[in-house]
């Protein structure tokens, strides 16, 4: 992971590609990094990540050479980050320095009215992906979906959107199909 993120240089271990490679942050110099599941980095991992954001520069695993970076991070978290540094699974001070703007974004359960925008951009999505034609999900299918506790949130409304879609003759994604499809399984 910490080869992914920071980086690293020629022969710094068995494997690496000749030359180095550069790690996320470098790639996203002069852009944003989004660091999903932030709460699942180790926490030596942390302090090199607290470093990256309190000097805006990173040195590739294997160097001492800083890169200085400009750059914006947004990190994401489904964890309480704070009960996670009272049983010292995450750093205080990388806590304080990530949480700049704290947005918090309630389950897909406590939200249902969000699923008719959320399947429009979804089905935008799943269509560009599998080059089909979906044009819309009718109210009964939208009625259906909103029954659902969505334990995985938004990742599993799009998962069960994708499988009742295998069709490419399927232009409005109706209940009968969400019935037959993933989601008749879990309910």
């Amino acid at each position: 992971m910490e080869s992914e993120l920071f980086g690293y240089e020629t022969g710094t271990f068995s494997g690496a590609i000749k030359g180095g490679k550069a790690g996320k942050f470098e790639q996203a110099n002069h852009g944003t990094i989004l660091l999903d599941e932030i709460e699942e980095l180790p926490l030596e991992a942390q302090s090199k990540l607290l470093r990256v954001l309190q000097e805006y520069e990173v040195e590739r695993i294997g160097s001492v050479q800083p890169i200085p970076l400009d750059i914006h991070v947004i990190c994401c978290s489904n964890q309480d980050l704070y009960q996670m540094v009272k049983e010292k699974k995450f750093r205080e001070d990388l806590l304080y320095r990530i949480n700049v703007i704290d947005l918090e974004i309630p389950p897909l359960r406590d939200r249902m009215e969000d699923i008719p925008l959320l399947c429009q951009s979804l089905i935008h999505r799943i269509n560009e992906k599998y080059h089909l034609q979906i044009k819309n999900v009718s109210k009964s299918a939208l009625q259906y979906l909103s029954t659902y506790s969505w334990p995985g949130n938004v990742r599993e409304l799009e998962n069960v959107l994708e499988q009742a879609v295998p069709l490419p003759q399927v232009q409005i994604l109706r209940e009968s199909i969400l019935k037959n499809g993933a989601l008749g399984s879990r309910m």
